[in-house]
């Protein structure tokens, strides 16, 4: 038999006052950085030639120190962050991470588990951080599941295979043995135009096909009209298709606006129609005492999706996928394998596995983070911190609606603010303003004194600013304003 000596100083491995010195090296690194992103710029775009040293770099034959590689993050990834760890970064529905977070992804990395189950503390870590995402929205926790995933898409591919396995279910057949490849009526989902692209997605995976996707019409403030969604329903019906889902938003990415969750509710009840609620964003925002009462029917849905990576600043990838019907879950995904099949509070059983309830088999613990942030900031600061962000946004609309050279574009309901600059003589060229406006944004970005990206509302380009940095004050939202307005008059002149 041949054996190779093991030289236990050899990569991967290091010793313990090696690792310990990187260790501080990268804290400090961190700690600087962190301290100092308020006084760079939001943004810094990359020349070609740093593109591709990172790109095209080779894999050398032998490995780098350690030291060595610390360096060259910091002089080549470092200065080059997405930028939504700056306090004036308002683009799209990206957070910075809480420090807090931080260091709960070292203190995972170090002990990388596999949470598809079994009997160890990240399991029930992950059960007790969401039970407080739960309580924090009001869904109900009795006879409910809910588990992590990466983000929203995953965790809406959890939730609408869950509703199609109950809406065959229903029908008397099974989609996990029979499929889709049989003559049945096409099953339907129902969305609005602002709903999610991952919606979109999800029916593709699931085999429903894009032509599943029922959009419902809208109401003046981009809500989803529950009269124009009954009529869709009964329409699909006497046409011989098989509704089974309603996709609603509790804070849409375009606008942040709130789909009337009761009234769902109860068309949903009424037609045995699964009720999915894409919280991604917005649904913490019932954690508000004082906001609590537009997400009422919330806690009536059959499954909810949310991003604590997003409000909450939890690193990413943090997603969660929450469902009413906890065994139904359970048996749309279920498939145990004989070298994984255990028994409940014998070895390494415990409770019945993550991997029985989702995609999922090897799961990282991502629950260390979202455990560690909420017990941070409590419910109290939790509530403190998205209150602030409504506050701010309010502050923000109402400098847009103060400016004679800026026009809102949407209703403000929750912290993102859909707005566009329009000089009075370009006030009635939609076109025109459709350029000038995308001109402005891309030059405000790449100026790095803020950050806003863009949507679409009735058919108008629109600067679309989201507050979500925990750090944000009423000064940044006038630097916004300042550099909207001072980009837009000098883009406008020429």
């Amino acid at each position: 038999m041949t054996t190779f000596p093991i030289d236990e100083t050899a990569p991967p491995a290091l010793d313990p006052a090696r690792f310990r010195r990187l260790a501080h090296a990268a804290v400090d690194l961190v700690a600087d950085y962190l301290a100092g992103v308020r006084a760079g710029p939001v943004f810094q775009p990359m020349t070609a030639g740093e593109r591709a040293a990172l790109m095209q770099e080779p894999l050398g034959k032998r490995g780098i120190g350690p030291e060595a590689l610390l360096e060259r993050f910091r002089t080549a990834v470092l200065p080059h962050a997405m930028g939504n760890g700056h306090p004036r970064f308002f683009g799209w529905v990206n957070s910075p991470p809480a420090p807090v977070g931080v260091l709960a992804d070292f203190l995972a990395a170090a002990l990388n588990p596999s949470c598809a189950g079994g009997d160890h503390a990240a399991i029930y870590v992950e059960r007790a951080a969401v039970r407080w995402l739960m309580e924090l929205i009001g869904f109900p926790t009795e006879g409910s599941m809910g588990l992590l995933a990466s983000g929203g898409s995953t965790a809406t591919l959890v939730a609408l295979a869950a509703a199609r396995h109950r809406a065959a279910a229903d029908d008397g057949w099974n989609v996990r043995t029979d499929g889709l490849q049989r003559a049945r009526p096409r099953l339907r989902i129902y969305v609005t135009q602002d709903a999610h692209s991952c919606i979109h997605k999800a029916a593709e995976i699931l085999g429903l096909g894009v032509e599943a996707i029922h959009r419902v019409a809208t109401d003046d403030d981009h809500r989803l009209d529950v009269g124009a969604l009954r009529a869709a329903v009964a329409a699909d019906r006497a046409a011989g298709e098989r509704p089974f889902c309603v996709a609603a938003s509790a804070g849409t990415v375009s606008t942040g606006v709130i789909d009337p969750l009761a009234e769902l509710a109860d068309l949903c009840a009424a037609e045995r129609l699964w009720l999915h609620v894409d919280g991604a964003y917005g649904a913490v925002g019932a954690a508000v005492p004082t906001h609590r009462a537009r997400y009422a029917g919330l806690e009536r849905a059959d499954s909810v999706v949310l991003d604590p990576h997003k409000w909450l600043s939890v690193p990413v990838e943090c997603g969660a996928v929450l469902v009413r019907d906890g065994d139904l879950l359970r048996r749309a995904f279920s498939l145990v394998p004989d070298y994984l099949r255990t028994e409940i509070d014998r070895g390494f059983g415990g409770l019945p596995w993550y991997s029985e309830y989702g995609i999922q088999q090897t799961r990282g613990f991502r629950a260390l983070k979202l455990w560690m942030t909420l017990q941070h900031l409590g419910r109290d600061g939790v509530s403190d911190l998205i209150a602030r962000h409504l506050t701010l946004a309010r502050h923000l609309a109402a400098l847009v609606d103060a400016a004679p050279d800026l026009e809102r574009l949407a209703a403000v309901e929750l912290s993102i603010v859909c707005f566009r600059y329009a000089p009075a003589r370009l006030r009635a060229d939609d076109g025109a303003l459709d350029r000038l406006n995308k001109r402005v944004m891309e030059d405000v970005q790449i100026s790095g004194a803020a950050f806003l990206t863009q949507t679409t509302l009735r058919g108008r380009f629109a600067l679309r600013a989201c507050i979500l940095h925990y750090a944000t004050m009423e000064a940044d939202i006038v630097a916004l304003v300042d550099a909207v307005r001072d980009t837009g008059a000098r883009l406008a002149a020429g």
